[in-house]
């Protein structure tokens, strides 16, 4: 009872836990939604700004190299050379041969490099077309290459960002789906033990029954075969006394030595054997005189020895018959007491097993919801880990593709415009 008491008490507070994880659960997935919206919501935001973002890069681009297209066609810089007023400190500086030299020299730095960022190109036609200064040029140059490092400093910062975040996210991606497979087969390994515990449970309760049914049964026939002694034993203990009575009698007359006396009995109380004389309606009539007889009466003293030893034969046999069936009986009680113990014990043992799987039962299905609901959790979490991996790599493919392309032509860039700088400061590089 006290045991039964205690696994109340256990499974009420399981059942209490339970509800509050349910309510934990429950506030979880509302807010896991909400964060799965408003991701949505995002994701879906960065990809229309990265789209819009590209498409004015793009339009950047092709803006910039038509407009340097044209103006870097000769053509064009003939016009300018007509169109702009002679009297510039640009004009002056194109006049002079050497200035002129410097330019070509410079430009020759930046042509050599076969660079394709058009901002580049710009600094191209204005050495080409000689109306900006060099002072102005170089400006151009330092600032210029500023942007290139800072861009190639974003890029970096960009790259590192990229590297860490993707290698995080494929840990937390290979964890979650280590503990998605762990939940799984324990999932599988806990519907296997409520299947095997199930059978073992069923098999015991049957078990029960059919022990219980034996022993009713062997209970029974018990009681039957100890009725049955019962009443043979009685019936055997009469005959054996009424034997004896007509042996008794018979000493009385052939063996008066052997004879003895019945026992006295109380008034009124009926001897074994009643003879009775008297003769219907013979009233107090004398009866007639005797005839005449032989009185020598000869005893057949053989023929009583054969009846009575016929009667100590016959009290001998259902002696032996009634001292065998009394051991039979106490074999009979001895083997039917040690199969109830046997029974009893057994039916102990099966009972407790049953507590006991019962319980397991109980415990194993009790994990088996913690860990859908785990393996539920875990497959959101898959779900968002995805998510994120994807925007990564919008965000980061490209970079990560072309970075080193990227920092070898900002490299080679800045190298080049800083060969022209030197150029435009005098220094004369063998071209």
């Amino acid at each position: 009872m006290n045991k039964k008491t205690a696994r109340v008490g256990e499974l009420g507070v399981k059942i209490a836990q339970m509800k509050v994880d349910l309510d934990d659960t429950k506030e979880d997935l509302g807010e896991t939604t909400l964060f799965l919206k408003d991701l949505e919501g995002n994701c879906k935001k960065k990809k229309e700004e990265w789209a819009l973002y590209k498409q004015m890069q793009g339009e950047e681009m092709l803006a910039l190299a038509d407009t340097i297209k044209v103006l870097n066609d000769d053509d064009a810089l003939e016009l300018f050379k007509k169109t702009l007023p002679s009297s510039s400190a640009a004009m002056l500086q194109v006049g002079s041969s050497h200035e002129k030299n410097v330019r070509l020299k410079a430009l020759g730095v930046l042509k050599a490099r076969g660079s394709t960022d058009p901002r580049v190109d710009l600094l191209s036609i204005a050495l080409h077309g000689g109306k900006v200064g060099f002072e102005k040029i170089i400006k151009m140059i330092d600032a210029l290459v500023v942007q290139l490092k800072n861009e190639q400093t974003e890029d970096d910062q960009k790259k590192g960002y990229c590297t860490q975040k993707m290698d995080e996210a494929e840990d937390k991606k290979k964890g979650l789906m280590q503990v998605e497979s762990d939940t799984e087969t324990a999932i599988e390994d806990a519907k296997e033990s409520v299947s095997t515990l199930k059978s073992d449970i069923e098999a015991l309760d049957d078990g029960i029954k059919a022990l219980d049914k034996e022993v009713e049964e062997v209970t029974v026939q018990r009681k039957k075969e100890h009725d049955d002694f019962s009443e043979t034993y009685a019936a055997n203990a009469a005959a054996v006394e009424l034997l004896n009575f007509a042996k008794n009698r018979l000493n009385k007359f052939y063996n008066p030595t052997q004879y003895q006396p019945p026992a006295k009995k109380e008034e009124g109380g009926a001897s074994f054997v009643q003879l009775h004389q008297h003769s219907d309606g013979a009233g107090d009539e004398k009866p007639p005189p005797a005839p005449e007889a032989d009185l020598g009466y000869k005893v057949k003293t053989e023929e009583s020895s054969g009846v009575i030893n016929l009667i100590n034969n016959i009290i001998k046999d259902v002696e032996k018959e009634s001292l065998e069936a009394e051991l039979e009986e106490k074999d009979s009680q001895k083997q039917y007491e040690r199969t109830m113990d046997l029974s009893s014990k057994k039916r102990m043992e099966d009972s407790k097993s049953l507590t006991d799987k019962t319980g397991a039962l109980a415990e194993t299905e009790e994990a088996l919801v913690t860990s859908n609901q785990d393996l539920k959790n875990t497959r959101i979490e898959l779900m968002n880990i995805h998510k994120v991996i994807g925007e990564l790599h919008g965000d980061c493919d490209f970079l990560l593709k072309y970075y080193e392309m990227r920092q070898e032509a900002r490299t080679g860039e800045i190298e080049a415009m800083g060969k022209a700088k030197d150029v435009l400061n005098g220094a004369d590089y063998s071209l």
